[in-house]
């Protein structure tokens, strides 16, 4: 990697891990943050996302993406981004790599049933789902539980968004083990990764309803924005079919975005005197975005994408679906325990609101046709 700016987080002054590891340097090449971005690959968590909703709730067609597929997409964003501003490419992409992992199957359905479901147990959150799945519940070390990874990383994850000023219980618990200092902002890094998530689903959703059949082109034109950029592109391939041109237009989208976040940034910097990883934490307000040009442009596009795709009648009709399943799974499981998995009644508590919790991570870690298989497997039975 080629040299990172003063402000970027630099791996050699990392506060660290929870638990003490040797010295990296006697086990291999990589610093910490290559080290973080390789634990989140080669986890299961990780893995699951293949089977996770992103739009479209467990697709019958190879072709839609899903988590891990838009986990990939938004780390390619997000190291580009970095790369020309200066930042750590490592921490970034594992940033972007595991900003999902905590969600739960059927997407925000699933969320949505899971927040009902725990109410009384102190919510759910994907956010704070995420942190709790890598500091405790994915452990494939002997030494220690969860995968151990660096304050950076676990503080971009927890307030990606911008300072956390009441934080729910999961997050609460792990903020008690790592003091993430939670109202401070975030640092570039963390700040590049939430950016870049709402560039690859802005423009690789378009992709997915045209493919549906929920979107097309006459109602996209409708966005300045998008029009702006079909125009050019009808204009270099005169002969080409529409349909072979969304392709181009969400190359086009995503690169106009992008181009804008960079200028955006940093002229932000210069503007604010930024010149260490303290000056971000204490600057007030979020460095790495849109121009405020761009961020009207993106609010107008997620009001159509809301509109015409997320709550399209079939998208909706699966969702109520989901969210009955997760909702009905949780019940059974609340209620006759002995009937989830050995090894998650093996470790069940024995008072509330841990044993709700325990059900709710059971629950969260489960894929879309997992879920669907343990839903009619009880209901049968």
């Amino acid at each position: 990697m080629t040299s990172i700016a003063s402000y970027a987080c630099h791996p050699e002054k990392s506060r660290g891990r929870y638990y003490p590891e040797p010295d990296h340097n006697v086990r291999g090449p990589r610093n910490i943050f290559q080290r973080d971005r390789d634990r989140i690959i080669h986890s299961i968590a990780f893995r699951r996302l293949r089977h996770k909703t992103q739009v479209f709730i467990s697709p019958d067609g190879d072709h839609y993406r899903v988590r891990l597929t838009h986990s990939l997409e938004v780390a390619q964003i997000g190291r580009t981004i970095a790369r020309a501003l200066g930042l750590n490419e490592d921490l970034t992409e594992a940033l972007c790599l595991a900003h999902d992992i905590g969600h739960p199957p059927f997407g925000h359905a699933g969320e949505d049933a899971l927040e009902e479901a725990m109410k009384p147990y102190g919510g759910f959150d994907h956010n704070a789902q995420t942190l709790r799945t890598l500091t405790e519940l994915e452990s494939p070390y002997p030494a220690w539980p969860g995968l151990n990874l660096s304050w950076e990383l676990l503080e971009g994850l927890a307030k990606h968004n911008g300072p956390v000023e009441n934080p729910g219980w999961a997050l609460a618990q792990v903020d008690a083990r790592h003091k993430l200092d939670l109202r401070s902002w975030p640092s570039l890094e963390a700040q590049i990764a939430a950016i870049s998530d709402d560039i690859a689903y802005d423009n690789h959703d378009i992709d997915d309803g045209i493919r549906a059949g929920l979107l097309d082109i006459d109602q996209l034109l409708e966005l300045p924005f998008v029009a702006e950029r079909w125009r050019g592109i009808e204009a270099r391939f005169p002969n080409v079919k529409p349909r072979r041109l969304i392709g181009e237009l969400t190359r086009e989208q995503i690169g106009t975005m992008v181009n804008d976040v960079i200028s955006s940034t940093r002229e932000r910097i210069a503007k604010l005197g930024i010149s260490s990883v303290d000056d971000v934490r204490q600057a007030g307000v979020m460095i790495g975005g849109f121009s405020d040009a761009m961020a009207a442009e993106e609010r107008v596009l997620k009001t159509f994408m809301y509109r015409n795709l997320y709550h399209h009648q079939t998208q909706l009709d699966a969702a109520d679906h989901a969210r009955t399943i997760i909702s009905r799974l949780f019940a059974i499981y609340h209620a006759e325990p002995d009937r989830m998995p050995a090894e998650w009644q093996e470790n069940m508590p024995a008072t509330e609101p841990e044993a709700s919790r325990h059900i709710a991570d059971f629950l969260a870690g489960m894929t879309d046709r997992y879920a669907t298989n343990r839903y009619e497997e009880l209901n049968a039975e």
